[in-house]
């Protein structure tokens, strides 16, 4: 899932990078509210984590900015304003969840797997397709009933599609989703990827289609 990352200190933002990123998760950093306006108007995220006090704009005219235009797009702020009224302009400004600085690590983490599984549609830390379970929150693989060892990357992929079971997927959709801005994507990077999930599960656990791209293919899907 990829991550709008929203903070202008810069050993804060360096922090959440990492345990980000680590949590599987595709971040990308801005440390203004203009900055965050333009990245949203070029790209597509599937959270926003939002500071409030940002230079050139603040965080609550970003989200302003983003709910005028009509964009659904899941926000957590995240702020060292404590006041009750600072929290309630928040969440009646559209956002769906506040954490006050400083937070444990392990918080953000659940809130934003929260937000992630109301996205989806989820109401548990796992996704089942047939004999292939997910542990969202252990970030573990389990096929046929045996633990699987998957790469970030791989494991990343792979959640992206059986989150939508009836989607294709092109390569581009998949490499914005897997990679950030500075990240070199070799052109094969995704075949790479799909060639050894299926290596791991089955040869049938992805389907190719001819000039589109990929969707899973396991039962259920």
């Amino acid at each position: 899932m990829r991550i709008l990352l929203v903070e202008d200190d810069d050993l804060l933002a360096s922090g959440l990078l990492l345990a980000l990123r680590r949590a599987h998760y595709t971040v990308e950093h801005v440390r203004d509210g203009a900055a965050a306006v333009r990245a949203l108007a070029d790209n597509r995220f599937a959270l926003m984590v939002l500071d409030l006090g940002l230079p050139t704009m603040d965080g609550t005219e970003v989200l302003k900015a983003v709910r005028a235009r009509g964009d659904q797009l899941p926000v957590l702020i995240l702020s060292a304003r404590d006041a009750t009224r600072d929290r309630i302009l928040g969440l009646d400004l559209g956002a769906d969840d506040y954490l006050v600085k400083p937070f444990e690590l392990d918080e953000l983490l659940a809130r934003l797997r929260v937000l992630m599984r109301r996205r989806s549609g989820q109401t548990v830390n796992q996704l089942q397709l047939g004999e292939l379970m997910l542990d969202l929150e252990g970030l573990s693989v389990t096929w046929q009933g045996k633990p699987v060892d998957m790469a970030r990357l791989e494991f990343m992929l792979l959640k992206k599609m059986a989150e939508s079971p009836q989607r294709v997927f092109s390569r581009a959709q998949l490499e914005e989703s897997l990679y950030g801005w500075g990240d070199g994507v070799e052109s094969n990077s995704i075949d790479v990827h799909v060639h050894h999930i299926r290596k791991k599960l089955s040869a049938a656990a992805i389907k190719t289609i001819r000039g589109v791209g990929y969707r899973i293919g396991l039962a259920n899907a």
